[in-house]
């Protein structure tokens, strides 16, 4: 293997190593016995969740190209995934508020386990119920689970600050190390054990088995708005109206579509983009790279999110503008730099300026992910949270399978520059939404304090 790819995991792990042995007590956030207790346990619990969710991750596409499918019949099977999670994200997420959020991260182990279930079969129909379970699955995997930990978080009186805390460490352990160590686990079942592609899903059901287990022996259950009379329709539509009359909801909505947009559409392009003359590079090896350059996100997120200032919602701009400058590398390389012709081969000059652009990106999905999560505990109301968060992913999820159709319609660095611009216009939105909340930041403190003296006076709306 090239030591440049040495070169460039060392670094990280250098400076991720740095950055977390490094912290002063500013950059700690002072909490008690009994909330490291439960923010061990949500921890634990997600830790497992991704586990089952980074093993399949690598050999999906693997496992249905050596049943002998073709790209085509490949890309249909992705598109049914998101389309699912597009048709049935909001249901799921409507009943999570209504029928409990414990139940429904219970519902995703199961969902998720018989979706692994499915690629025991070679058969496509039960490959596509595969999908449309796991479609399911993943709209609960980002909607049960964090409106589970808000409500629990608020309803035992925890600090709300102290929210950032767990979320940065469930990106940091979730999103990195775990992402890390299921690539080189599922490695060594299917090709150092030679069990074959199907080992990392029943790996993967294994893991989603004893995390369910511990909800169901340790998690109590909670609830958006319980009232019997309010069906499924009506909380359609009070998060729709909650959406609509709430700018700042509108705008943390569309600013979530177009960052995650732009990073599934990175997921399907990166391959491409660092081999386009069939260059032979470790994909297992980069994506290891690439996790661990979102844990170095997810560390520089602890740091800021730990202290007063900047606020979130002002170096967020910054985040989306150094991510639309990395996902424009590509096109930027395309004309500055000759293509060298030659097939096969390492890694080409322009291909080591992406990839170090790329993990730039990956260090802002990083920072996103815990950012996001605190702006949602802010701004989204409680009694709607799994419905609206579901909303938010119905223009994901269009988007995904817009681009996955037309994957092979347009050059790669089209789509680059596509979603450079979608960051770009995600970083003035989110200039819009700081000078909203700086506007109405009076009102809501006095709201507080209101809460604080034990008055039952209602705020004024904003």
């Amino acid at each position: 293997m090239e030591i440049f790819y040495f070169l460039v995991f060392g670094g990280l792990a250098s400076i991720v190593a740095v950055l977390e042995f490094s912290k002063s007590s500013k950059d700690r956030v002072n909490t008690s016995t009994p909330f490291n207790s439960f923010k061990n346990n949500y921890l634990v619990v997600y830790s497992l969740m991704m586990a089952g969710d980074w093993l399949q991750g690598p050999y999906v596409y693997y496992l249905y190209s050596q049943y002998g499918y073709s790209k085509g019949d490949i890309g249909q099977l992705f598109i049914a995934g998101f389309g699912s999670s597009m048709l049935f994200g909001t249901i799921v997420g409507s009943l999570a508020d209504k029928q409990g959020r414990k139940r429904a991260c219970v519902t995703y182990c199961i969902t998720y386990i018989l979706s692994c279930i499915t690629k025991h079969s070679p058969q496509y129909k039960v490959l596509m119920l595969g999908r449309i379970l796991g479609g399911i699955a993943t709209s609960l995997l980002f909607s049960a689970f964090e409106s589970w930990l808000v409500a629990e978080h608020f309803k035992r009186g925890f600090d709300q600050q102290w929210l950032s805390v767990t979320f940065s460490k469930a990106i940091f352990l979730g999103n990195g190390l775990v992402a890390i160590i299921s690539g080189l686990f599922g490695n060594v079942l299917v090709d150092t054990l030679a069990l074959g592609p199907v080992a990392p899903f029943d790996a993967a059901a294994c893991f989603l088995a004893i995390g369910m287990a511990v909800i169901m022996s340790s998690w109590p259950e909670n609830y958006g708005d319980p009232s019997e009379n309010k069906d499924l329709m009506s909380q359609f539509k009070a998060a729709a109206v909650a959406i609509a009359s709430d700018e700042k909801i509108a705008l943390l909505g569309a600013i979530q579509s177009l960052f995650e947009g732009s990073m599934y559409t990175f997921v399907f392009l990166w391959t491409p983009a660092l081999s386009p003359s069939g260059e032979e590079i470790p994909h297992g090896f980069i994506f290891a790279t690439f996790m661990l350059a979102s844990m170095l996100g997810s560390s520089i997120a602890s740091r800021l999110l730990a202290r007063s200032s900047p606020k979130v919602e002002s170096y967020m701009q910054i985040v989306f503008l150094i991510s639309a400058a990395a996902l424009m590398l590509p096109v930027i390389t395309s004309f500055l730099v000759a293509p060298s012709g030659v097939k096969g081969g390492g890694i080409s000059f322009s291909g080591c300026i992406q990839l170090m652009g790329f993990c730039a990106f990956e260090a802002c999905v990083g920072l996103f992910w815990p950012s996001i999560m605190k702006m949602r505990s802010q701004y989204i109301p409680e009694e709607a949270r799994s419905t609206i968060m579901n909303f938010f992913r119905i223009p994901l999820n269009i988007f995904v399978c817009v681009v996955l159709y037309n994957v092979n319609a347009f050059p790669i660095i089209v789509m680059f520059g596509m979603c450079s611009i979608f960051l770009f216009v995600a970083s003035l939105l989110q200039r819009r939404l700081m000078f909203i909340a700086e506007l109405q930041k009076p009102k809501s403190q006095d709201w507080t304090t209101m809460r604080e003296l034990g008055t039952e006076e209602e705020p004024l709306n904003a």
